[in-house]
Formats: C-alpha cells, sequence, structure tokens
C-alpha cells in the first residue's frame, strides 16, 4: 500500500509541475552535444533535416518500467526508427550521484530493457535537462525536421505504472509522430509530464 500511494503521490507531483513548461511548441529546439554511452559525441545538429524524439529515461522508475516492460517503448523506437524518425534517450544527473549510472552502468541498462534508440546518451549535471525543462521520466519531446519543439509532455494520457493501461492509452508521441509524417498539423502539443523526477 505505501509504495502504491508513493507512486500515486510522485504522479501527482510531476502533473502538476507540467502546469509550466520550459518551452512551447513552436520553439527551437535547444542544441546540445552529449555523450553516448559507447563513447561518441552526438550533437542534435547531426540530425538537421529529420524529426527526432528526446526521451528522458531513468531505467530505474516504474513509470519507465511500465513501458520497457510491456513492450511499449522498444516497440515505438523500433517502428519509427523504421520510418526514418531518429530517437535519442537521455539520463540527466549529476556526475558521482548514486542515482546516476555510469556509461557503462546505463548502457547495461538499456540493454535488458531492450532500449532501441539511435543513442543512449548521459547529461551529466543536467544542463540539457534544465534547457529542455525536463522534469520526469519519462518526459518526452519531439522535433520537426525544421528544429522546432511539435510536443512535449508525457508519453500518453496514463499516468500510473499499470503496463495494463497503455493499450487503452492516448499516446501523445505517436500521434504526434504520425501527424507529422502526414503532413499534418500535430492536435495535442504538449500535455502535463508523469513519472519519476529528474534527479538534477
Amino acid at each position: 500500500m505505501k509504495l502504491k500511494a508513493s507512486l500515486a503521490v510522485l504522479a501527482a507531483a510531476a502533473l502538476s509541475a507540467g502546469s509550466a513548461f520550459a518551452l512551447e511548441p513552436g520553439d527551437q529546439a535547444p542544441g546540445f552535444t552529449l555523450t553516448s554511452v559507447d563513447g561518441k559525441k552526438v550533437s542534435l545538429s547531426d540530425y538537421e533535416g529529420k524529426t527526432v524524439v528526446l526521451e528522458w529515461v531513468n531505467f530505474g522508475c516504474p513509470f519507465v518500467q511500465k513501458h520497457y516492460q510491456s513492450g511499449n517503448m522498444p516497440e515505438l523506437q523500433e517502428k519509427y526508427r523504421d520510418q526514418g524518425v531518429v530517437w535519442l534517450s537521455i539520463e540527466s544527473g549529476q556526475e558521482g550521484a548514486d542515482n546516476f549510472p555510469s556509461a557503462e552502468k546505463l548502457a547495461e541498462q538499456a540493454g535488458e530493457a531492450k532500449n532501441r534508440a539511435n543513442a543512449i546518451l548521459r547529461d551529466p549535471g543536467g544542463e540539457v535537462g534544465k534547457n529542455y525543462g525536463a522534469k520526469t521520466t519519462p518526459h518526452m519531446f519531439v522535433i520537426t525536421k525544421e528544429g522546432k519543439i511539435a510536443y512535449e509532455g508525457g508519453i500518453d494520457d496514463k499516468p500510473d505504472t499499470k503496463q495494463e493501461s497503455i493499450e487503452s492509452a492516448t499516446n501523445y508521441v505517436s500521434a504526434a509522430l504520425d501527424s507529422l509524417m502526414a503532413g499534418k498539423e500535430v492536435e495535442t502539443k504538449k500535455a502535463a509530464p508523469y513519472g519519476c523526477g529528474v534527479k538534477y
């Protein structure tokens, strides 16, 4: 019961925090360069002219585990990568902190979760996360080919840790990507993020 109560508090806090956004849809996505878990420098500018998804992640978070253990997140990553979308998973935190894994540990966690992103990036110090206003894991951003924010917020409208709720959820990220690829206006451009707080 205590765990369920704690998760409910986390989700409620995240929803409350989502009332103010650092970035608004239509804003230019802040540029960045981070190092991937395999030691490569990755810049947002590397993907100029491509649609990009940024996914803030913490593989120890039960809200993240919901989407990985169910296969939902890896399936989305694979589906849209096959359609030319670039998917970047980012973990922000303080270097040396117990809750901020080393590159080796993060790579191991991503492998166990069957993460299929183009790259898994570490954001030591959390500068990139703060620039984007990333509040939770997962917190999702969809960036257009022109480098503008098309969507930001929660992955869907079910702020819980129940895998069974995924089937009935409205997936905002998927909807935004489908609209962009069809040349249509993104209907839902932002929604309250939910999950575990990013540990800045």
